[in-house]
């Protein structure tokens, strides 16, 4: 039975990072999302051969895109910024005794 002030979170008892295998797969899902939009701008850039300028824009935005997902893709993933939510005991102020003053 829970009390309605009670919060009904999990208590984090470990900070550790997650798995090797969970971070290889946010790399590879990173760099393969990156190396998929080079083949369109290439598309978009003889599309546009008209227009010179388009194109060479759609040219030049391509060109780094390997150089970036590479590096993208061996970055370590940052570290979580979470607070977290450790059990925190409810202290009870003691009540204050009445006594009597006297002024003299």
């Amino acid at each position: 039975m829970s009390s309605p002030d009670r919060n009904d979170t999990p208590v984090l008892i470990t900070e550790a990072a997650p798995s090797y295998e969970e971070q290889h797969a946010a790399r590879r899902r990173k760099y393969a999302i990156m190396m998929s939009l080079r083949f369109p701008c290439l598309i978009l850039a003889a599309l546009f051969a008209q227009t010179w300028w388009l194109a060479l824009f759609f040219i030049v935005l391509s060109v780094p895109l390997p150089w970036m997902a590479v590096l993208i893709a061996n970055d370590r993933p940052p570290r979580k910024a979470e607070k977290a939510n450790r059990y925190e005991a409810e202290r009870r102020a003691i009540a204050p005794k009445s006594t009597t003053i006297i002024d003299g």
